[in-house]
């Protein structure tokens, strides 16, 4: 059962039941007057009206929770379907939602969709059996395919830049690739090795515990508080940073070749919001984040954490970078330095996080609760410290 509130209207309530078919997923339209569903074992993707109660079915989406896209205008839906052992393409108007149109895609596997930033092309890539991405325009046309290698797992991670010029695609063979608009050629090849070495003009930070040294030589306590306190004056750490030079070793893990999905590749990354700057985790490597210059070719940095990096969101009004690793600290990158913010909130462990739309508040998710933290802007300047 879905359910829905809406926020202006207290008394205004939803329920949306799908019966014996299930949901398995379920998404908000741009528009947010309609929800759409996925039922159990893809039976059929449900477009439901929250104004006059109507709705509108599609049958066989491709998957649960991935295959749907949406134009940056809202006007369009692009949606994916498997009918006949083939992979289907279906482009749907949010207005209405009729099917303005579909077509067949040249993939094994269907893995995911993504419109451009431009709404001028759609890119789709096959499962990580088979290395393929396809640019197609709206109307069907095949414009590119891109394959890097045939033999070995695919393509992990597709991106678009905010400005719609570069495609990232993030592989398997933990290779970060970058394809231009023009000519969909790739111009830039990053690798993830586990040994950084010189000549880097990158900035390496390294998470380590500063031990705050207190001293209690002239406090007057009691015995008794000192017996019950023994570690009043030990055990306490600062978190920071500590800029490190090359070479520096990665902390490594070699994924058993006996298991499916195996944990390396590009699994995470995300452009800033000028273009200039993209993220990538691989996934063998998973307490290090490294930090692509788009405009130099080059790394910018690499923040080498104590944990798993369990996920990572740029400011959606300037280049800031905040990531989180399950602690209890919250973690900043700009490109004049990097900063470790600690949470004050008792038994709070930070495991996900999202900024909202002008980049003043940043959700904390926990395990079971949640919180919002306010942020302050950046200077329009950019000189910018760390310790702001």
């Amino acid at each position: 059962m879905i359910q829905a509130w809406s926020l202006t209207q207290p008394e205004w309530t939803c329920k949306i039941d799908e019966g014996p078919a299930g949901i398995a997923y379920a998404r908000w339209s741009p528009d947010s007057r309609h929800i759409l569903t996925t039922s159990d074992f893809q039976l059929r993707l449900t477009v439901w009206s929250l104004l006059n109660t109507a709705c509108v079915h599609v049958q066989g989406p491709k998957h649960g929770s991935k295959g749907v896209s949406f134009t940056k205008d809202g006007k369009f839906a692009a949606i994916c379907t498997r009918r006949d052992c083939k992979d289907y393409v279906n482009l749907l108007s949010c207005h209405a939602w009729e099917i303005m149109g579909a077509f067949s895609v040249d993939t094994l596997d269907l893995a995911d969709i993504e419109w451009s930033p431009d709404d001028s092309a759609i890119v789709i890539w096959d499962s990580p059996l088979e290395y393929k991405v396809l640019i197609y325009s709206p109307d069907g046309r095949c414009l590119s395919k891109y394959q890097a290698y045939e033999s070995g797992l695919g393509v992990k991670s597709v991106s678009w830049s905010p400005c719609g010029q570069y495609l990232a695609v993030g592989s398997y063979d933990q290779m970060l690739r970058v394809l231009n608009h023009l000519t969909w050629k790739t111009f830039a090849e990053f690798m993830h090795l586990s040994t950084v070495r010189g000549p880097c003009c990158a900035a390496l930070f390294k998470e380590v515990d500063e031990p705050l040294h207190l001293n209690m030589s002239e406090l007057c306590l009691s015995d008794e508080f000192l017996q019950g306190n023994s570690d009043v004056s030990e055990g306490h750490f600062r978190v920071m940073y500590e800029v490190t030079e090359v070479p520096i070793s990665l902390p490594f893990q070699k994924p058993p070749a006996d298991k499916p999905n195996p944990k390396q590749g590009i699994g995470l990354m995300s452009w800033s919001k000028d273009s200039r700057y993209i993220y990538t985790r691989n996934d063998s490597m998973p307490t290090a984040l490294w930090i692509w210059d788009i405009h130099h070719l080059e790394l910018a940095a690499i923040l080498v954490q104590k944990d798993p990096i369990r996920a990572a969101a740029w400011d959606p009004t300037c280049t800031r970078l905040v990531l989180c690793t399950g602690s209890s600290h919250l973690y900043m990158w700009t490109p004049s330095g990097a900063c470790c913010v600690s949470n004050p909130l008792p038994q709070f462990n930070i495991t996900d996080l999202k900024w909202n739309s002008d980049g003043s508040c940043l959700l904390l998710k926990d395990k079971d609760s949640f919180c919002c933290a306010a942020v302050s802007l950046m200077p329009e300047s950019s000189e910018y410290s760390s310790d702001d």
